[in-house]
């Protein structure tokens, strides 16, 4: 007997072993995943597109900002002057090497060392630039683009002899001829082949822009609603862009309500709670006690 039960235990344990190893050779159902109601896309695709959004405008200040809107924070810091004036060219230096190469009147690529540098140096007078003599080049091909701020009329350098300051005029010690604030752009906006040839020949006369904090510092064009629409393009929209779905998505998913409010609610939750309890616990006694009053009265 012993043994046939024994066979019969053994049996069985085989038996369910099988169905164990076919359930898991089967593959596993997948589980229909529920549907979504037409509030929950709303909610899914809102939140995808302000994160998206976010992201990109967090993204655009990081590039943004360095390239374009600290060069002309930097411009409209310096205050050079609205009206252009008289600059001619004293000399110009060629210089090679890492420690003579601190600055560079016009070099292509600002994040690179400079290893070789072109120096150009200018006088000017703060008296206002008369074009009357000068030739205007309406095809800005003709003259290069030297930084962003290039208009399509440019006024084209003269050479002279030798300077000749007209009464009135009073020219200033030398000071050094910058493309832009930076001295450094990238191509095709910054050509330094054409502005060296055009502005590093001597006695060469041409408009030019001083900075009034920083008298040493003359820039070739200068144009300052242009550098404010800089700002407020690349960095003003994009920051509004950034806050103002930053703000949306803690409004969708974080508790922003004042903390007197949470208090509040606090509160009246414990009450409810303590009043809850109060009243079981009375009912209860009340129960209990009304069974060993039946009993204790007489009869």
């Amino acid at each position: 007997m012993r043994s046939s039960s024994s066979e019969l235990l053994l049996d069985q344990q085989q038996e369910l072993r099988k169905r164990k190893l076919l359930e898991l050779a089967q593959p596993k159902k997948k589980k229909k995943s529920p549907k979504r109601t037409c509030r929950e896309r709303i909610w899914f695709y809102t939140t995808s597109f302000l994160a998206m959004t976010a992201l990109g405008g967090g993204s655009s200040l990081l590039f943004l900002v360095p390239f374009y809107v600290d060069p002309a924070i930097s411009t409209l810091a310096a205050d050079f002057v609205s009206e252009p004036v008289k600059c001619v060219t004293i000399r110009r230096e060629d210089l090679c090497g890492i420690f003579n190469c601190t600055w560079s009147s016009c070099r292509e690529g600002c994040t690179s060392d400079i290893y070789s540098c072109t120096h150009i140096y200018v006088m000017y007078s703060t008296a206002p630039y008369h074009m009357k003599d000068s030739t205007l080049i309406q095809d800005s091909d003709d003259v290069g683009n030297f930084s962003s701020t290039v208009s399509l009329s440019t006024t084209k350098p003269t050479a002279t002899s030798a300077v000749t300051p007209l009464p009135g005029e009073n020219f200033t010690d030398e000071a050094i001829l910058l493309v832009n604030i930076r001295g450094c752009g990238y191509p095709p906006v910054i050509d330094c082949e054409n502005f060296t040839a055009m502005y590093g020949k001597e006695n060469t006369e041409f408009p030019c822009y001083y900075s009034r904090k920083n008298r040493t510092v003359v820039l070739i064009h200068y144009d300052r609603e242009k550098h404010v629409q800089a700002i407020i393009h690349y960095f003003a929209v994009p920051f509004i862009v950034f806050l103002a779905t930053s703000i949306a998505l803690c409004v969708m998913y974080c508790d922003c309500r004042c903390g007197s409010d949470r208090s509040r609610r606090r509160r009246h939750a414990r009450r409810c709670a303590v009043e809850d309890s109060s009243d079981g616990s009375i009912s209860t006694r009340v129960d209990m006690l009304a069974p060993q009053a039946d009993v204790t009265r007489p009869l």
